[in-house]
């Protein structure tokens, strides 16, 4: 798999780009916060504004991905968050940067990020063999584990002890270089034919959700995914404001503090390519989303000014990164083990939409949950939420897969497209 030029340009184009994704993802709602002074529901809609895109476009990408070369669709997606990161940046020192701006550009790194994410997943698939999709997903995991590490750790220090412009051209920088390394991608894709007139999107977007509703494995992935996301978005709503506000931590130390999910969850790719062959999936997947989903409860039990406070929180999130990741990986080589190659991206797309389209209104809910509960309170309820997860995950037949998965076959594949 290394040995495979195009691979490699995949996953440093995947690394760089997810830096900059999970950076900007924190300098923007840190911007508000710090320069601007923006409230618990300013920042709930503006991290909602961001997710936005996931439950309104994420089907038809998939429908539309899937008879596109990935290549092409990630690079535009690439060029399209630099150029839009870069823009808020110049409105930042011509002294034109308000709430609206940050919310523009939130929607439109967001929408671009359904096409890129989308895409990426489906291009693994289409440039290696089946056998090699495990190892393939835990490298391409793990190196979203060090955007993790990076992405808000840079994100932070340059907002707090630099300036917005700085930590916004940085983002743009990692699309910019995505796009080179994605671009110079030479082998040609396998996209999926089909005879006669290509069906309308609509129809395309009902054999996917039709595929994936009829597929339990796929349907329980979907409702896990859904309640997680919404408890999570609305968590990290209550998070970002409690570590500067409750805990009194700067800028920096909450970028350090978000980062330790990146060594937990390069950890949890690790694992992911071990664990489940040797224990089974189910146990697996059950085991590692009650422990990660647990040990954000005990964060409102810290004050700030202890000795003790940035320690565990670098611990709790450690522990939660590498079980998160551990699910993740899991997870996605259930969904691509299980999938044929023409509805790859349509999957993708529908577990995408019905999992992470709960994520806005998570969000929303925790700016209200920050408004009318308190920090503390407000987030021992989202962190609470996140354990409805690992139930669905228990009692669904995602908990009884064994250490092999099943295969569909390109009869299915075929029969499908």
């Amino acid at each position: 798999m290394w040995r495979d030029r195009d691979f490699r340009r995949l996953w440093v184009g995947q690394t760089v780009s997810q830096l900059g994704e999970h950076g900007s993802a924190v300098v923007l709602p840190l911007i508000a916060v710090l320069l601007l002074g923006a409230d618990g529901g300013e920042v709930g809609v503006l991290r909602a504004v961001g997710q936005a895109p996931i439950p309104l476009l994420s089907l038809f990408v998939g429908a539309w991905v899937d008879g596109w070369r990935t290549r092409t669709v990630m690079v535009a997606a690439d060029c399209g968050r630099a150029l839009a990161l870069g823009a808020v940046a110049v409105a930042c020192l011509l002294g034109g940067l308000g709430l609206p701006v940050l919310l523009v550009a939130a929607f439109g790194v967001g929408a671009l990020s359904v096409f890129f994410d989308v895409a990426y997943q489906a291009s693994v698939v289409r440039l290696l063999d089946r056998d090699q999709l495990v190892s393939a997903n835990s490298a391409l995991e793990g190196s979203r584990s060090a955007a993790q590490i990076g992405g808000p750790a840079l994100g932070g220090v340059l907002v707090s002890l630099l300036s917005a412009p700085v930590a916004l051209a940085s983002s743009a920088l990692f699309f910019a270089l995505s796009f080179v390394s994605i671009r110079r991608i030479r082998r040609g894709e396998a996209v999926p034919r089909r005879s006669g007139r290509t069906p309308a999107v609509r129809r395309r977007i009902r054999e996917g959700v039709g595929f994936v509703v009829g597929e339990p494995s796929l349907r329980a992935v979907c409702l896990a995914s859904a309640a997680f996301q919404c408890a999570f978005a609305a968590t990290m709503t209550v998070y970002l404001l409690f570590l500067p506000r409750e805990l009194g931590l700067s800028g920096a130390v909450v970028g350090l503090v978000l980062a330790a999910t990146g060594p937990g969850a390069l950890v949890g790719s690790l694992l992911a390519a071990r664990l489940p062959g040797r224990f089974g999936h189910g146990p697996v997947l059950a085991c590692a989303a009650v422990l990660g989903d647990s040990v954000m409860i005990g964060v409102p039990a810290l004050h700030g000014g202890g000795a003790l406070t940035v320690p565990a929180l670098v611990a709790v999130n450690l522990t939660f990164g590498a079980c998160g990741q551990l699910v993740s990986v899991t997870l996605m080589a259930v969904r691509q083990t299980v999938t044929p190659d023409g509805m790859q991206g349509r999957a993708a797309a529908t577990i995408g939409f019905v999992g992470m389209g709960t994520a806005p209104l998570g969000s929303l809910l925790g700016g209200l949950l920050a408004a009318q509960c308190g920090l503390r309170t407000g987030f021992l309820v989202a962190a609470a939420g996140m354990l409805l997860s690992p139930l669905v995950i228990s009692l669904s037949p995602l908990a009884r897969l064994g250490r092999t998965l099943p295969v569909r076959g390109a009869a299915d594949a075929s029969a499908r497209t």
